[in-house]
Order: structure tokens, then C-alpha cells, then sequence
């Protein structure tokens, strides 16, 4: 009777297995099932280590998310700047318009418009045509203490190529020039890009052949080339009968944080108030920021006697120490003794705010002093939650320190992972040896006991 063996083997990664010589032994069956029921316990260690450190590194940043956003919606609550936004108005927009910014003061103002502010604009002789040539030299043109010089050559003397070189030359001081045909010809038209007295400019020319001479301009000249079309002022008007000039129609500085844009001639009255929609916005941003964060807390703290939806900080201390000072802050009273609920905020039954609009409104109506007291100032309510916030959300702080350490304990745990690895493909490799060399005897006695079977049989028949 013929005896067969076989072997099988390979390595991977450096793992050797082998799929069982010939006893028919399953080795690699083996090996997996050891190492597995080795590694699992391990494994699942690791795997529940790292999944807490992702879940609480989230949550934390849910935390830190909503505590920043209610930091950013005290703001202007803590500092008054909620509570300095004026808003002006006027009563004929057609005169003048009108801006205004915090340094603005509650006030009216009679306002009349005299005249309005213009830029210098002058023109010369009509000519045939824009090509027709003007003449050779040097022009001048010079506003107040600036000036540009242009030289003119016989090969650029023409009309449009004067106003060309106006227009491109260098260190132009605040000068256009274009061309305007009308019936009588070409003329060129020079034009300050500024309006106001200083800012008015003068032409003068020399050398050449003294056709220059012809866009010649100076106010103080009675023999100018160039005659005005329009002329430079500044505008003029009166704030309650006090004089007051501008070298533009947009006036700055004339009334405390109070812009005018004047249009035409004629009176109008400027009045400022106190814009309350901006106080209103900033509460109602605060209310909704501090539900926002009480929203949060309840979430990641609540409680579910299945598990599934247990909330990642139940029971954290650091998290209800946080909800704690701030529904304390809130429930008490603000820098002028007074609470939430004056001024049209309840504090509900969940721990969420509720704001009534209307109530709000109503304690806005003195120009904001109840609610700004109650609000900004060293002990003023935004003033004391804005000091734990920053303390709570700072590079420093206890959110950013315990989510540090959170990730330093998951880079911990991709070494154990790493040497878990590597330690099991070790053990792979050891059982793999050993259960090989077993299967190797285990068909050597096979090979044995098969031969002396043979033996025993041929006796027997011999023997009959």
C-alpha cells in the first residue's frame, strides 16, 4: 500500500502558516481561534478606551461652540456699545441726507443749505476740429501747492493730444481734461476732480511758439485763454444759524458723529436718537446663545435607562459646574440691582430663557439706561458671565486642557494598538511553528502506524 504526504506553507508579513502537512490537522484554523481569543479581550479594551476619548472630545467641543457664541453675543452688551447706536433722521431728504455712528448725540438741528459746494470747470475757444494743433511749450497746471508740467512738442500740439498728455502725465494734481464739440468746434475742457475753493487750479504756459497761451487760466488774470463754466466754492450752510463751510457737499465734523450729504439748497431738520433696535438684537442674541448652551448641556447629559441615548458628559463635573455658575449669574440680579425679568426676560422651568419683545421694548424706551445698567459696568450681568467664559474657552482653560489630554490619551492608544499588532503577529507566527511541527509527527506517526499495519497483515496471511 502506497503511504502520500503532502505540505503546504507560505508567509505573509512575516507570519508563517501552514494549512496542515498531512495529518489533516487545520493549523491555520487553530492559530486564528488562539490569537483571536487572546487578542479580544485586549482589543476591546482599546476599542472602548478610544471610542469614550472621540465621543468626550466632541461633546467638549459642543460645550466650547456654545460657550463662545454666548461670549460673542455679550459683547456688545458688557462694553454699553449695544446701548451708544444712534440713528439720525431727516425731515427733507432732498436737501441733505444723513449718517451718524455712537459719538453721536441725541439731539435736533435746523439745518439750512446756502449753497453747495462745486469743482472748477473751464474751457477753451472752439477750435475746427480735435486735431487741430495749439501750440508748442511748457503748460503748467498747479492746484494750490501741487503742480505738473507737460511739455508739448510741435508733433503732439494737437487738441486731443494736449488732452492726452493731461491726462497721463505725471503727478497730475488733481486735473481731467476731455474734449466737447459743439457748433462753434472743439474744445477742451478741464475739469478739478475735487470740488471746494482749495481746490481750484491754475494754467499757465511758456517757451514755444506761444499758442500755449490759448489754455492759459488764472482767477487773478483779466486775460485768461480759458473761460469758467463752472466755478469752485464751498458749500456753505447754518446749523441752528451758526455759519459753517465745506470744501465737499459730504460734511464730517460739523455735529459730533454725524455725517450730512448735502443736495441742493433749502432747510431741513436733523434729529439723533438712540437706536434701540440695536440694544433689542443684542438681547435677543444673548437669550438665544444662552438657550443654545442650556440646550446643549441637556443634551449631553441626559439620561436613558436603555443607554442608547445617554448623554457623553452624564454626571461630568466640570460640565455641570459650567451650567450651574451661569443659571446663577442669570437668576440673580444686575449692576443696578435689578433682574432679567424687568425687563421682559423669565427664566423657564427647563433653565431656558424667554424673552418678551414687547416688555424689552418698553424698558428700552428711556434710551436704553435700565437695560444698559442692568447689562454693562464692572458688576453689570453680561460683565460677570463674560469672566468665566473667558476663562472657561481660553487656550488655558479647563475645555481646552481636558480635550488636550483627551487626544494625548488617543495618540497613547494607536501605540497600544501598534503593539498589540505587532505582539499577536508574533504569537501568530509561535503557535503557527509549533502546531506545524505537531502536524509533522503527527504524520510521522500516521506513516508508522500504517506500515506496521501492512506488516501485521502480511503475518496474518502468511500464517493461513
Amino acid at each position: 500500500m502506497a503511504i502520500t504526504t503532502s505540505s503546504t506553507s507560505s508567509s505573509t508579513g512575516g507570519t508563517l502558516t501552514a494549512a496542515g502537512v498531512g495529518s489533516g490537522l487545520d493549523v491555520n484554523g487553530l492559530v486564528s481561534q488562539l490569537v483571536a481569543a487572546k487578542k479580544k479581550p485586549l482589543q476591546d479594551q482599546i476599542d472602548s478606551q478610544t471610542s469614550t476619548a472621540k465621543t468626550q472630545i466632541s461633546a467638549l467641543g459642543q460645550v466650547s461652540s456654545a460657550l463662545a457664541a454666548l461670549q460673542t453675543a455679550l459683547k456688545g452688551l458688557s462694553d454699553g456699545t449695544a446701548f451708544q447706536t444712534r440713528k439720525a433722521a431727516t425731515s427733507d431728504a432732498s436737501v441733505f441726507s444723513v449718517s451718524s455712528t455712537t459719538g453721536a448725540m441725541n439731539g435736533s438741528y435746523n439745518i439750512n443749505v446756502s449753497q453747495l459746494a462745486t469743482a472748477l470747470k473751464v474751457q477753451s475757444a472752439g477750435v475746427a476740429s480735435s486735431d487741430a494743433k495749439v501750440g508748442t511749450g511748457t503748460l503748467t497746471i498747479a492746484v494750490g501747492s501741487k503742480s505738473m508740467s507737460v511739455d508739448i512738442g510741435s508733433d503732439g500740439s494737437s487738441l486731443s493730444q494736449i488732452r492726452d498728455a493731461i491726462n497721463k502725465g505725471s503727478g497730475n494734481p488733481g486735473v481731467t481734461a476731455t474734449i466737447v464739440t459743439g457748433s462753434d468746434g472743439a474744445h477742451l475742457v478741464l475739469s478739478s476732480t475735487a470740488t471746494g475753493q482749495a481746490n481750484a487750479f491754475t494754467v499757465s504756459s511758456s517757451g514755444g511758439d506761444g499758442g500755449l497761451a490759448a489754455l492759459n487760466y488764472d482767477p487773478a488774470s483779466s486775460s485768461n485763454g480759458l473761460s469758467v463754466v463752472n466755478a469752485a466754492q464751498d458749500a456753505k450752510f447754518t446749523i441752528d444759524g451758526m455759519a459753517a463751510t465745506s470744501a465737499s457737499n459730504t460734511v464730517t465734523g460739523a455735529i459730533d458723529g454725524v455725517t450730512l450729504s448735502l443736495w441742493k439748497q433749502g432747510t431741513a431738520t436733523l434729529s439723533v436718537s438712540t437706536d434701540s433696535s440695536a440694544a433689542s438684537t443684542a438681547v435677543g442674541n444673548l437669550v438665544t446663545a444662552y438657550n443654545n448652551f442650556v440646550g446643549t448641556y441637556q443634551s449631553l447629559t441626559a439620561y436613558d435607562p436603555s443607554g442608547t441615548n445617554t448623554g457623553a458628559l452624564i454626571g461630568d463635573a466640570t460640565l455641570n459646574s459650567i451650567k450651574s455658575t451661569l443659571s446663577s449669574i442669570v437668576s440673580g440680579a444686575g449692576g443696578n440691582g435689578a433682574m432679567l425679568n424687568s425687563i421682559g426676560i423669565t427664566l423657564q422651568v427647563d433653565g431656558t430663557l424667554k424673552l418678551d419683545t414687547g416688555a424689552l421694548s418698553t424698558a428700552l424706551s428711556d434710551g436704553g439706561t435700565k437695560v444698559s445698567g442692568l447689562f454693562a459696568g464692572d458688576n453689570g450681568m453680561a460683565t460677570r458671565l463674560s469672566s468665566p467664559l473667558t476663562d472657561w474657552t481660553a487656550s488655558t482653560g479647563v475645555l481646552t486642557t481636558r480635550t488636550n489630554n483627551l487626544n494625548k490619551q488617543l495618540k497613547d492608544l494607536g501605540t497600544r494598538q501598534d503593539n498589540l499588532n505587532a505582539d499577536m503577529d508574533a504569537l501568530t507566527t509561535q503557535y503557527t511553528k509549533r502546531f506545524t511541527a505537531l502536524d509533522t509527527l503527527l504524520t510521522k506517526l500516521n506513516s508508522t502506524s500504517s506500515y506496521l499495519t501492512q506488516q501485521f497483515d502480511a503475518l496474518t496471511k502468511s500464517s493461513k
